[in-house]
């Protein structure tokens, strides 16, 4: 790293802190174990209110499931369940595949809800009976449809959806047909599949389909291959006629060529915000009729994202507050916030609270709900009672009780890459020991996925597991990163493989070059595109001394191939159209490249990976050990893209410290 173009935003370099024992970095008595990190890891996403009841989808670690948990007014946390055989309730495991990475799993319905089952992807009623729940009532039949981002119409007792047809119960195809579709709350089209009612069909994708307040019209987000919803994607609206069968007068209201379009939301006297970047940033529109007409205007011009890349279903980072104000959570200069937002005026009134929302915003009878983290907190469920200006904690996603001292807090930090200004978190090594007088940290580089995505700051134990005990961490929002605006996500365009690897490396010699980190000692991770970036860094870098991918791609001319729909064309902006550009994706896959390879890696693969298929993992790990070099491969059976059981993260992480213990010569703790 050049004079001339420091990493800013830290600190001067630290001494060791003199009143703490000396230990080997990497080998402190940190106070999270892999256990306790896999063990105590709950999943909290899809929060939704409804009166004074708080409802949102949680995973359990231990059972590699998803339940949809529901807390009442007292406080009590229940699992929605269905009578089981034995007669005693069973939990039901909620989830949808639409797109492989599902999202908007269940809705609220006026007697209970809807939801997604994952046993058969079919829809289920199931009606609040008491303080338990009523027999559930099957929707659809068990015909290989999958179905995401319910909508309930009260007014008409149905529900629309988008489905995803596979063809027959429990296959997949690669190019299932996706629609938009009406289906009746009485259970009548489980036994008639007649009865459900096809509202759009013929375009590659669709989502968010959302129902205006007195019924009328239904606005939805369609787009088409190639582009991905954050390159080009359109906001239709239509009238709703025939009991929500049909739908007429369907017209494009906002996006088109260009332009990304996100979470349609409508007031309470019936006008449509939404979330587009025609200005370069995802900012709020207002369409409102006056005099026969309807028209649009910017809400709140910002140079700030209100909404997030639309990788899953059901998006809601944006609601109705009361009659005047929505709610919204937004990313500025990569860092969430929550505010208010005047409808009438766009006027912004932001929270200033120690909590940052990550996940699902909902809002209902004075109290707004959100899925947030803090610097030294885990993620949570959390409630603002705006009537009592309290903060509650709902859930917590962990058990896990870290000492102060053992927390390390982000600090932003932004650094030149050569391909423009990067931007990242880093986290200095933290506990109540100090590394040995004239000894440096090793450096973990944390790839994220996506790769169009993005890294928040906050507490997070998988960060922590490695920052007590003795690693720096820098977590790089490269390239292509969402929450900086468009131009820097459309900076990976045609260059995936190039600009991101560029902007890890340089992040890690810039923290170097400030004598923060050992240059000798440096690693990098990731999973998924992550685990692209991870491995493409040691192939075509000679920066760092050792890699982790978790179900990362070494072969783009497989993936391209062989992916499921909603990724299928990604690449061609990232890398180019295939067939076409084949010599580029050779060019750019880190399998073609293992000759160039310094330094040894650790491979983690889910056996059932329907997006990086686990050949993906099996050959990038056959052609390192036929060039002579060092590798590690774990696969596990019954994962897919992630692993959902604690037995597995927990296995993961303890190859995972081992394996650098062993390059960087130290014992783990």
């Amino acid at each position: 790293m050049t004079a001339d173009s420091p990493m800013t935003g830290l600190p001067p370099a630290r001494s060791g802190v003199e009143q703490h024992p000396q230990l080997p970095y990497g080998s402190w008595p940190a106070p999270i174990s892999a256990a306790d990190l896999a063990a105590g890891a709950r999943g909290l996403s899809e929060v939704r209110a409804a009166g004074p009841e708080t409802y949102w989808v949680e995973s359990d670690p231990g059972a590699g499931r998803s339940f949809l948990v529901r807390r009442d007014s007292s406080g009590a946390l229940t699992r929605v369940c269905w009578p089981g055989r034995s007669g005693q309730d069973e939990p039901v495991a909620v989830r949808t595949r639409v797109n492989e990475y599902g999202g908007g799993s269940y809705a609220l319905t006026a007697t209970g809800v809807v939801l997604s089952a994952h046993a058969d992807d079919r829809l289920y009623r199931i009606d609040a009976d008491g303080d338990g729940w009523a027999e559930p009532i099957a929707l659809v039949p068990a015909d290989g449809r999958r179905y995401a981002d319910l909508e309930v119409d009260h007014l008409r007792e149905v529900l629309y959806a988008v489905a995803e047809d596979h063809g027959g119960p429990g296959e997949f195809r690669t190019d299932p047909a996706t629609t938009l579709v009406s289906i009746p709350l009485d259970g009548s089209a489980a036994h008639d599949p007649g009865l459900l009612a096809t509202l759009v069909r013929g375009e590659d994708f669709v989502a968010a389909p959302r129902l205006s307040p007195d019924g009328a019209v239904l606005a939805w987000i369609a787009w088409s291959h190639p582009d991905m919803p954050w390159d080009a994607s359109r906001l239709q609206i239509a009238s709703v006629t025939d009991g929500g069968a049909r739908l007429v007068h369907r017209r494009t209201l906002a996006g088109g060529a260009g332009i990304s379009v996100a979470e349609p939301v409508w007031t309470t006297d019936g006008d449509l915000v939404h979330v587009d970047d025609r200005t370069g940033w995802w900012n709020l529109y207002r369409s409102e009729q006056r005099d026969g007409e309807l028209r649009t205007r910017h809400l709140h011009p910002a140079e700030a994202e209100f909404t997030l890349p639309q990788w899953q279903l059901g998006t809601h980072t944006l609601c109705v507050l009361d009659s005047g104000h929505l709610m919204a959570a937004y990313t500025a200069a990569g860092r969430r916030h929550l505010a208010a937002v005047r409808t009438a005026n766009g006027a912004l009134e932001a929270w200033d609270g120690p909590w940052q929302p990550i996940g699902s915003v909902a809002a209902a009878d004075g109290r707004v709900v959100f899925v947030g983290r803090s610097d030294t907190d885990a993620a949570a469920v959390v409630e603002l009672d705006l009537a009592q200006g309290q903060v509650n904690v709902l859930r917590s996603s962990s058990e896990l009780s870290v000492p102060p001292e053992w927390v390390s807090v982000a600090e932003g930090v932004s650094w030149s890459s050569g391909t423009g200004i990067a931007h990242g978190f880093f986290y200095p090594p933290a506990g109540a020991v100090a590394g040995p007088d004239g000894e440096l940290p090793p450096l973990l580089v944390l790839s994220h996925g996506g790769p169009t995505g993005a890294s928040l700051p906050g507490f997070d134990a998988g960060t922590q597991y490695w920052t007590s005990r003795g690693f720096a961490v820098l977590d790089v929002n490269y390239t292509g990163s969402t929450g900086y605006g468009r131009s820097y996500r459309d900076r990976l365009r045609g260059r995936w493989g190039i600009v991101d690897v560029a902007d890890c490396a340089a992040g890690a010699q810039a923290l170097a070059d400030r004598g923060l980190v050992d240059s000798a000692r440096m690693a990098i991770r990731g999973g998924s595109a992550g685990g692209f970036t991870t491995l493409s860094a040691l192939t075509f870098t000679d920066t760092f001394a050792a890699g982790a991918s978790y179900f990362g791609i070494g072969d783009l001319e497989a993936l391209a191939a062989q992916t499921h729909k909603f990724e299928s064309r990604y690449l061609d902006r990232l890398v180019g159209p295939y067939p076409e550009a084949a010599a580029i994706y050779r060019d750019r896959s880190p399998i073609h490249h293992v000759a160039s390879l310094t330094a040894p890696m650790i491979i983690f693969q889910g056996a059932q990976d329907r997006v990086v298929p686990p050949n993906q993992a099996e050959e990038m790990a056959a052609a390192v050990r036929a060039a002579g070099h060092e590798v590690e491969v774990h696969l596990f059976e019954g994962e897919g893209h992630g692993f959902r059981k604690a037995v597995s993260n927990e296995r993961a992480l303890t190859a995972e410290l081992a394996f650098y213990g062993k390059v960087f010569g130290f014992t783990p703790a």
